[in-house]
């Protein structure tokens, strides 16, 4: 990253998609590199030029990846992927660190040109935003990362989290994950206990389905399957309830300040939420906290006012052939519409369609007004 600030700025070439840059670093150091106390190891930048126009697209300054990524050392996440990836994110919270196998890897760098065409045609996007590749070689292994933006900051507490696919067959949380603090639910989870969906304002549902649609024919066309819709929910309203007791008790925890780090301007490009279905236009039910925390203002079924956090997270698989061995095993034993690795276009038709009829539903107008209503009443009479 620092390097490439020596180099002049100039349009992306179709061979910088393909480019390897390696820089050797011996523990007594070099004239390129600084001495340390591991041993000596490789550090492999994937694609320098093209990553750099995705940082600059997404409004990230290259002191600001350089200070979040070396400033302070990488938390690890307890939750690792089911792959067997490791999760990392940095101390400020901006960015997630992954590590990769060789194939993922491989087929994100095939995935970079139709990704960087897309980004230029097309900035609403829920497909995830990457910001670099690298590969640390050391002591004969190779360990490969993706940096990505964090689609829930740790800054807004997130009451509910769902990993969703479309996919009914043994699609509900272990009872290991239900004894963590914020599970992550599945796709039954959320039948259960949400069966009247997210329901978002006209405008916002309407343009964030058309967003779906975009970014399910685009990971289609790459024969791309098996990918997830993370949903971060947070209360609005359980949070100020939450908030209220703790005043009452004279405590200080638990009280959410947004961050303030950086410009306004820019920390909205940090989320992928309403920025990413709308950006500028704002829905009749837009909440204060919504230009704060970016999430997409919406109301569950008790008519609570929530935040929405949204991304499609795990797109480097696609429909090789050990996939399609994978679904013809579980087709023999299950319903197989219903199993979750499938062929790319009937995988993306199923997500489409839980994602905009399940999971989001329109809100009706009336309803809303007429609810809003009766809770701004109950809160003057509970205040009186």
């Amino acid at each position: 990253v620092g390097s490439l600030s020596q180099k002049a700025e100039r349009d992306v070439l179709m061979q910088d998609f393909y480019v390897v840059e390696s820089i050797f670093f011996p523990s007594e150091g070099s004239n390129l590199t600084p001495a340390h106390h591991h041993g000596d190891f490789r550090f492999k930048t994937y694609a320098p030029i093209a990553f750099r126009y995705f940082r600059e697209l997404f409004g990230i300054r290259p002191d600001d990846y350089l200070y979040s990524l070396c400033n302070d050392p990488l938390i690890e996440l307890s939750n690792p992927g089911a792959s067997g990836s490791i999760f990392y994110v940095t101390s400020d919270d901006e960015f997630i660190i992954k590590t990769v196998q060789h194939k993922e890897a491989e087929f994100l760098q095939k995935l970079l040109p139709g990704y960087f065409m897309n980004l230029n045609q097309n900035k609403r996007t829920l497909l995830p935003k990457f910001y670099g590749l690298y590969c640390v070689q050391a002591g004969g292994k190779n360990i490969r990362i993706v940096v990505m933006n964090n689609l829930l900051p740790c800054s807004v507490p997130m009451h509910l989290k769902y990993d969703l696919k479309g996919s009914t067959c043994k699609r509900r949380a272990s009872p290991k994950e239900r004894e963590k603090r914020v599970p992550t639910f599945k796709d039954l989870d959320f039948i259960q206990d949400m069966p009247e969906g997210i329901q978002l304002e006209p405008d916002n549902y309407n343009a964030l389905s058309k967003t779906i649609q975009r970014d399910c024919l685009l990971l289609q066309s790459f024969k791309i399957m098996d990918y997830s819709l993370l949903v971060g929910i947070h209360n609005v309203d359980q949070a100020c309830r939450e908030r209220a007791g703790v005043v009452e008790g004279g405590g200080s925890e638990g009280a959410v300040t947004p961050d303030h780090r950086r410009p306004q301007a820019q920390k909205a490009l940090y989320s992928t939420a309403m920025e990413s279905i709308q950006g500028e236009a704002k829905g009749k039910g837009a909440l204060e906290t919504e230009d704060q925390w970016g999430g997409i203002p919406a109301r569950n079924s008790k008519g609570e006012r929530i935040l929405v956090y949204i991304g499609i997270i795990d797109i480097l698989q696609s429909y090789r052939f050990i996939k399609k061995i994978e679904h013809s095993w579980k087709a023999l034993v299950h319903d197989g519409d219903t199993v979750s690795v499938h062929r790319p276009g009937f995988y993306a038709e199923r997500f489409q369609r839980f994602m905009c009829n399940t999971v989001f539903k329109k809100l009706c107008y009336q309803q809303s007004s007429e609810h809003l209503l009766l809770c701004s009443t109950k809160e003057r009479f509970e205040m009186t």
